[in-house]
């Protein structure tokens, strides 16, 4: 037993530091003096903002251009997606209607299968609709990538809601959109914290479809733009590439910890009933 207990703790311990040292490495390299990842120490012998002082400029690389698309792209596609999951999983969760077990198995099959598979079909169908290269169509692949996940996790959420609450709403003459208004919606902040978390965090560090999509610079979110600078001939950047790497990750930091008692909630009680 203690065998076993030590040996869990050691694979523990080494997922953490394979999860954490890479981390770490890009932390420490945007505060590194000269463009090489690559140093003899693994902290910096001089700490210098040198790096964030140039992404933040612009003289080379427009940094808070491609941040401001990027917040666009994450915000509409936050408030689209989670208006569909809402409304989604309430029609799953307090309808019966004919197809509504197709639907939600046809759903989880989808889920069972990475979203890139459908890239052939999604460039075809916004190259035929002239969407390539706008910011709306990456809104419409990211509000709806994570719907039928989503979806599920919502479902569960509405069906802990006792049904006496609606059934009380409805008697006294209350519609579908005010009980979905009123009452639903005031007891789903741990559902709805959840679902608007995954959809922004999904749309902000994505880059498949952002390059699959987006040819303009001037259009480019983080992702693209920062693989575009370190992919460039004879690139050498790769320190001020660490230091965009970071600037990148604290904005989901800070809403991870502000949003975690949240974040927590809305997953373990939208996994109570399926």
């Amino acid at each position: 037993m203690k065998l076993r207990l030590t040996l869990t703790y050691l694979i523990l311990i080494l997922l953490a530091v394979c999860s954490v040292l890479p981390a770490l490495w890009i932390v420490m390299s945007s505060f590194k003096e000269g463009n090489s990842l690559y140093s003899e120490t693994f902290l910096p012998r001089q700490f210098t903002l040198e790096h964030y002082r140039y992404m933040l400029a612009g003289d080379k690389y427009p940094y808070v251009s491609w941040f401001a698309n990027t917040l666009k792209v994450a915000v509409s596609s936050t408030v689209l997606g989670t208006f569909l999951t809402l409304l989604g999983s309430y029609a799953m969760s307090r309808f019966q209607f004919k197809g509504r077990k197709t639907g939600l198995t046809l759903l989880l099959v989808v889920n069972m299968f990475p979203s890139f598979m459908s890239m052939v079909a999604i460039y075809i169908l916004l190259a035929q609709l002239n969407l390539m290269n706008s910011h709306w169509a990456l809104v419409l692949v990211y509000s709806s990538g994570s719907f039928a996940g989503n979806v599920f996790v919502a479902k569960g959420f509405y069906d802990t809601i006792p049904k006496s609450l609606e059934e009380a709403a409805r008697i006294d003459g209350a519609s579908h959109w005010t009980v979905f208004g009123r009452i639903m919606l005031p007891l789903l902040r741990p559902m709805l914290t959840y679902v608007s978390l995954m959809i922004f965090t999904g749309a902000w560090i994505d880059f498949i479809f952002a390059k699959l999509i987006l040819r303009s610079s001037e259009k480019y979110t983080l992702a693209v733009g920062l693989y575009d600078m370190v992919s460039r001939q004879n690139s050498t950047e790769f320190t001020s590439f660490a230091a965009g790497a970071v600037m990148v990750a604290v904005p989901i930091l800070i809403l991870f910890i502000w949003l975690q008692r949240f974040l927590v909630a809305g997953l373990t009680q939208g996994a109570n009933k399926g």
